[in-house]
């Protein structure tokens, strides 16, 4: 049988208990076997100035995800050209991993500014797009030929950002939006603080 994988990319600076939770209501909605997070290495769309490393959010993520079954950190972006194009991590993997059907996992947040990620008519064309959605969600605002390909998953979202967190961090020197294990490693590598 084909299996199944969800791909989450993202920032994750740092990781927090929102994405565990979107990463539960991926895996939850039946549609996956397993979920890979991507984090992103030099994101095209966002200056990498005063992001922190690659090789710290691999950890953090490492840590967070440590004991979910059927979740695991990828660091494939590091070894692909920068810009870190969706397309090209989407293309690489499956190349590498012909037999697995991908898909590409999205909050709602971002669907309505997907038709400015590059070649996002290629990502369409290849690849269904796994979608959290809000009980609210309308879906009805994004263009026809991205609905077709999207599949709505029920989510509840958590109300916090990686921003909020860092200045959190920042400010107290801890957060509660954190993984224990990741907020130890935060504190012994002077992560966020001034």
């Amino acid at each position: 049988m084909t299996q199944r994988v969800g791909l989450l990319g993202g920032m994750f600076d740092p990781v927090h208990t929102g994405h565990m939770a979107i990463v539960n209501s991926f895996l939850n909605s039946g549609l996956i076997d397993d979920l890979w997070v991507v984090p992103s290495y030099k994101p095209p769309h966002k200056s990498v100035e005063g992001l922190t490393s690659f090789m710290h959010r691999l950890e953090m993520l490492e840590l967070a995800f440590f004991k979910m079954d059927r979740v695991k950190v990828v660091d494939i972006e590091q070894h692909l050209p920068s810009p870190g194009y969706t397309l090209q991590t989407l293309r690489h993997l499956q190349s590498k991993y012909p037999q697995t059907l991908f898909m590409w996992c999205i909050g709602s947040d971002n669907l309505n500014s997907f038709n400015t990620w590059f070649q996002y008519e290629q990502i369409l064309s290849g690849w269904m797009l796994l979608v959290a959605s809000r009980p609210d969600y309308n879906i009805d605002s994004v263009p026809s030929d991205i609905q077709n390909r999207c599949t709505l998953v029920t989510h509840t979202p958590v109300g916090i950002s990686s921003t909020s967190i860092r200045n959190e961090i920042m400010t107290s020197g801890e957060s509660e939006n954190i993984p224990s294990s990741v907020m130890k490693y935060i504190k012994s590598n002077h992560l966020y603080s001034n």
